[in-house]
């Protein structure tokens, strides 16, 4: 897989990198979004599964493609309502989830929903 490569020469990974070790902000800030991003890259994944556009899968949901594109931006906090229709739309099963104990070994437990 070809590396993305800045304009600058560095590599876009190790920029992101760099800047997470110089700055609290920029590391709690990718902290903070780590969640979105993971639901959107099982939305475009699955989409993509499905061969579907964004504005088909906004039609099954009966949303925007604006909507869409802000979830698979993976940068904006999506309600549990809009999560449950998305799962519904993608054909697959929405669970929610909580997690005890320490990180390194936590204790799950999921709901479908």
């Amino acid at each position: 897989m070809a590396r993305k490569i800045s304009p600058i020469g560095t590599s876009v990974a190790e920029h992101s990198r760099r800047l997470a070790r110089e700055s609290p902000e920029y590391r709690a800030e990718q902290e903070r979004l780590a969640p979105y991003e993971a639901v959107a890259r099982v939305v475009i994944m699955r989409r993509l599964e499905l061969g579907l556009t964004q504005q088909e899968l906004a039609e099954r949901m009966g949303t925007s493609h604006s909507a869409i594109s802000r979830i698979e931006s993976g940068r904006h906090r999506t309600s549990l309502a809009t999560l449950q229709r998305l799962a519904e739309a993608l054909e697959l099963r929405f669970l929610v989830g909580f997690e005890s104990g320490p990180k390194i070994r936590p204790v799950r437990q999921f709901v479908s929903v």
